[in-house]
């Protein structure tokens, strides 16, 4: 098993929002791949709302609920892709 400041943060919140984390000695077993996958997603996810959100602000018919959408999507991406870099960072560490 990793040692524990060895852990994997992983791309998902458990209960009440907490970080989940994953210990194994093996990063190509089913659960860092799963990991890997939806990390993956979820950067994709991020590039696709900036892409999303340019065209947002620079439209000057969107109204304050669409901006509100907005910021809140953003708002989420911007968590899981600091969860994704924060993850990474222990990987390489």
């Amino acid at each position: 098993m990793t040692a524990p400041n060895e852990l994997r943060l992983l791309p998902w919140s458990g209960p009440e929002g907490k970080p989940c984390y994953l210990s194994t000695d093996d990063r190509g077993g089913y659960m860092s791949r799963l990991a890997d996958n939806i990390e993956a997603v979820q950067l994709c996810m991020a590039a696709h709302l900036l892409e999303e959100a340019w065209k947002t602000l620079d439209d000057q018919s969107t109204d304050s609920d669409d901006l509100r959408h907005l910021g809140h999507d953003l708002t989420g991406a911007l968590r899981d892709v600091l969860r994704v870099a924060a993850s990474r960072g222990q990987l390489r560490g």
